[in-house]
């Protein structure tokens, strides 16, 4: 097991909640699987903060981690990369519908209205729809990422 000291925190200036409150299931942001592949997070330190809960994969996360293994040049690095990719595809995907695609379309709207530009956010606003949409709480290093999204329930995962 690596040994890693984790805090959870609400997630700054934004709608977060204590990660006491029960939730449908965790949906695992990019940078938090990123973590676990480079050894930063253990698996037992996932597993102690979503409890038995269910934990799912976006395919937002998959395409993001696919275009980190393109973008890497043959070698090595990338292999890791591509079997990581593999190992983290096992877990279970949440599907994108057009339940989805209208609190999507919501939340972009709402972002827009309140004068902040979403178009560079896109797929944060993918992973916090799907996590709106089946009531799951958004697991992530990058809250600031997700902070003024509404009613995304959102626990931060810092590295100490």
């Amino acid at each position: 097991m690596v040994e890693c000291r984790l805090c959870l925190a609400e997630a700054p200036d934004g709608p977060g909640f204590g990660a006491e409150e029960p939730v449908a299931g965790w949906l695992i942001d990019t940078s938090i699987w990123i973590a676990v592949e480079r050894g930063r997070i253990s698996a037992a330190d996932l597993h102690a903060v979503t409890r038995q809960e269910p934990v799912y994969l976006s395919p937002i996360n998959v395409a993001e981690l696919q275009f980190g293994v393109e973008m890497l040049r043959a070698g090595a690095v990338k292999q890791r990369a591509a079997a990581a990719l593999r190992r983290v595809r096992r877990k279970p995907q949440l599907r994108i519908t057009v339940e989805t695609a209208e609190v999507f379309g919501s939340l972009a709207a709402a972002l827009k209205r309140s004068g902040r530009d979403a178009a560079h956010r896109i797929n944060d606003l993918w992973l916090a729809a799907q996590a709106i949409q089946r009531d799951c709480a958004l697991l992530t290093s990058n809250p600031k990422d997700f902070k003024d999204i509404p009613r995304l329930k959102v626990i931060a995962l810092r590295l100490a």
